[in-house]
């Protein structure tokens, strides 16, 4: 009985498939639905074109009718020849494609690609033909990684990450090899309402009355970083956009007669810098006296030598760009130091800069020319607001709305303790 069931289904074309097809060309599978195989000629390049689809919820009558639409688009010339790729082929060639297009500019952004396809992707969709990925397949594969989400295992912003680079490649392949439907495109990414990066005990942000302190010990514990960090938090920029600025040579980025900073750079990893920002579009920030003088401090403070040579505004001590993770250990030691509970990062400037000027009354659209946001809700998504804020303009509503007076009004129309309260006693 065992090798009966055992010999009822045969393993052709990457399915388990009935060993008689129900139809001519149309074959049962043992998941359900029907795989369907025919070949045609292609009048525009003269040769034989494969169609091999997996069919669901339709019967054998109308598999053979899908085959053979297929095969007279064939034939009409209506469908391009292309060989066939398995996922792992077509992503590594896409991304290939993107680095060489431009798409992918950063050292950093190709460095994630290769990271997710090795690690995640391939592993999951590699020995699939690309036209053979169903949404089933990519659904399947996110229950499992919520699975490892809600366990604690994964972050979920992490997954849509994944899902996101895995949308890019399957929406490439369905123009590419004009297929019929792109498998992910309408697969939904996890739920991240209760996931926080940021929270009210970790805001990554320093309050007002906390940045004095923290730019004070960072001048005495690390002064060859104090300029960097002040023009962190009083513009906001991020510190890859201010490790590659020159402050000399035939492009510099800091014009000194006209206290400008021209933001049009960006350094990922290593030594490679790509020639434009982020978010793709350049700043010119006028910067007040103040600012100028310290970077002016800092600049006639680096050692002779490499650093004093280096055109760079804040180079490394071999005279080029400073790692990445420069700035963590002194931001470390600071919050040590200051005995902060909280930890703060080098991107805790961004976020800083964006309480510091709406502390300041500075308007939303000069903020965000300063700090490079593009909308408003990314700028909103970098804020935070203090307590003392928030129960100040509370306040405001409050002082508006005349709740004290409303209050004060008595059930009669009179005022509690009022004049209107002792003429009516008297009166009585």
């Amino acid at each position: 009985m065992e090798n009966t069931k055992k010999e009822k289904w045969k393993r052709r074309w990457r399915s388990w498939i009935a060993p008689k097809p129900s139809k001519p060309g149309v074959w049962r599978r043992k998941d359900g639905g029907f795989l369907v195989r025919g070949r045609a000629v292609n009048p525009r390049t003269g040769r034989l074109c494969e169609v091999r689809l997996t069919l669901e919820n339709v019967d054998a009558v109308g598999a053979f009718h899908r085959l053979q639409e297929a095969l007279r688009k064939v034939r009409a010339g209506q469908v391009t020849t292309v060989e066939r790729q398995r996922f792992d082929d077509y992503s590594v060639s896409l991304l290939e494609k993107k680095v060489m297009e431009g798409d992918i500019r950063s050292l950093k952004g190709r460095e994630k690609w290769g990271h997710v396809l090795r690690l995640h992707l391939i592993p999951e969709f590699g020995d699939f033909y690309v036209d053979q990925i169903r949404r089933s397949d990519v659904e399947a594969w996110k229950l499992k990684m919520a699975a490892k989400a809600k366990a604690g295992e994964l972050a979920p912003t992490t997954f849509n990450g994944w899902l996101a680079i895995l949308k890019v490649i399957t929406s490439a392949a369905n123009g590419e090899f004009e297929l019929d439907r792109d498998p992910a495109a309408h697969v939904a990414t996890l739920d991240t309402s209760t996931h926080h990066t940021y929270t009210e005990e970790q805001p990554n942000s320093l309050t007002v009355d906390e940045v004095p302190g923290f730019l004070a010990t960072m001048n005495r514990l690390y002064p060859q970083f104090f300029a960097m960090v002040a023009l962190g938090f009083a513009t906001g920029l991020r510190p890859s956009s201010m490790r590659p600025l020159r402050r000399k040579g035939p492009t510099p980025d800091v014009l000194w007669e006209e206290g400008v900073i021209l933001v049009r750079r960006s350094h990922g990893r290593k030594q490679e810098i790509m020639n434009t920002t982020k978010t793709k579009a350049h700043q010119r920030l006028a910067l007040p006296a103040d600012l100028m003088a310290i970077l002016r401090r800092h600049v006639e403070s680096l050692p002779p030598g490499k650093q004093q040579d280096s055109d760079l505004l804040f180079p490394s001590c071999l005279g080029g760009l400073q790692s990445p993770s420069t700035l963590d250990k002194p931001f470390q030691e600071v919050v040590d130091a200051l005995k902060l509970t909280k930890r703060i990062t080098p991107r805790g400037m961004r976020r800083t800069f964006q309480d510091i000027a709406r502390a300041a009354e500075i308007g939303d659209v000069v903020t965000r020319a300063v700090s490079g946001h593009a909308t408003e809700a990314m700028q909103q998504r970098y804020s935070t607001v203090a307590p003392e804020e928030m129960r100040e303009s509370i306040g405001k509503v409050i002082s508006l709305a005349k709740m004290k007076e409303a209050m004060a009004v008595t059930s009669h129309g009179g005022v509690q303790g009022g004049v209107h309260d002792a003429e009516k006693r008297k009166a009585s």
